[in-house]
Formats: structure tokens, C-alpha cells, sequence
């Protein structure tokens, strides 16, 4: 059987691309996919506790797991090698697309996997520095980073009007309109609220 696998960090985020690649390899492969498997989960979850480490155990010798890039998998070396590992282990193939690879039981594929993995690892921790340097220069070069300086104003005001504030509640007003007005999130002011309440 061949498994389909398309994983997005976070619910905003769409496989729509990820599910597009996988039909279009499939069609152009005359290939059928019998299952297709979506998560929204960070690639740094241990596999085991996300629907990849169920679908890899449901997954007999001979299937072929089918995603868009090996990172697809996980967002670090050691997990990538882990979950090779395994399916080496058992049998199973992992196809990647944009990698071109077919990762199978012998030691060109670990090679290969390992070699993917590990870029991947370096161009994340080089982005990750950059992202520093540029945030220290900014902070070097006078920008004020984090909350906006006007913030903390807007919640002293909420304290001094608190009186005017809870009767246009009262007289029907919605929280969202209040804080609109006030600069800050609806839920900040609730928070304010609930404090006031208790004072």
C-alpha cells in the first residue's frame, strides 16, 4: 500500500500545496495512493506522539510512505534517523519528492537521509542566528523592541474610567467596542475588568 503524509506546523497553516505535490507525483507515477494521513504539529513533537508514529505502526513491510521533502518527517537530524531507522528496520519505503530520494532498507538511503538531515539542521541554526544578529542591530541602532510604548497608558486609563467604562457595558456596549476604543485586546480589558470587580 502507499501512505500519503502531509504535516503543517500550525492550523493556519494549508497541505493544500503539500497534497497537490503528492497527487501530481502519484498521477505522473501511475501511482494510487491508498491512504492519505494530515496533521497540524510542530516537525520537533517526538513522532511517536503524533499520527505519524500511529500510521508507521499500522504500516506493513513493502508499503511506501510518500511525502514532499524529508523535513516533512521531522526538524531535526536525530528524529529523521530515528524514524528511518525503523522503517528500514521493518521495511517500509520512504518516498520524499522534492528530495527525488527513495529511502530504503540499505546504506545509501541512511547516508542520504543522514546527509538531508543534517543540512536541514545547519540552514535552521543559521537562520536562527541571523534572526539575533539582525535584532541586536535593530536594538543597536535605537529601535524599540517589544510592547508598544502607548500600552501601558491605555491600561491606566481603563482604571481611571473604570466607572464609565462598566455603565457602557451596562447600558449595552460590547467588551470589543470598549477596548477598541481603549487601544488594547478585548481580552486584556476583560482581564482589567475582573480585576476592577475585585479591587
Amino acid at each position: 500500500m502507499v501512505y500519503a503524509y502531509i504535516r503543517v506546523s500550525t492550523e493556519a497553516q494549508s497541505g493544500s500545496s503539500q497534497e497537490y505535490e503528492i497527487r501530481h507525483w502519484a498521477a505522473k507515477n501511475k501511482c494510487q495512493i491508498d491512504h492519505w494521513e494530515q496533521e497540524s504539529i510542530s516537525g520537533t513533537t517526538d513522532f511517536s506522539k503524533r499520527k505519524l508514529g500511529r500510521l508507521l505502526q499500522k504500516m506493513d513491510k513493502d508499503d511506501v510512505l510518500v511525502c514532499t521533502e524529508i523535513s516533512r518527517l521531522g526538524r531535526n537530524m536525530l528524529m529523521i534517523m530515528a524514524i528511518l531507522n525503523e522503517c528500514s528496520s521493518r521495511g517500509i519505503r520512504i518516498h520524499t519528492i522534492k528530495d527525488n530520494f527513495d529511502l530504503s532498507n540499505n546504506i545509501n538511503s541512511k547516508i542520504i537521509a543522514f546527509a538531508f538531515a543534517l543540512a536541514a539542521e545547519i540552514e535552521r541554526n543559521l537562520i536562527s542566528q541571523r534572526t539575533k544578529e539582525a535584532l541586536a542591530d535593530k536594538k543597536n541602532s535605537g529601535v524599540v523592541l517589544g510592547r508598544p510604548v502607548g500600552s501601558y497608558k491605555n491600561k491606566d486609563a481603563i482604571m481611571q474610567d473604570r466607572e464609565l467604562i462598566i455603565a457602557s457595558l451596562e447600558s449595552g456596549e460590547s467588551i470589543s467596542s470598549v477596548a477598541k476604543r481603549y487601544g488594547i485586546n478585548r481580552n486584556t480589558l476583560s482581564r482589567r475588568l475582573h480585576k476592577m470587580i475585585n479591587i
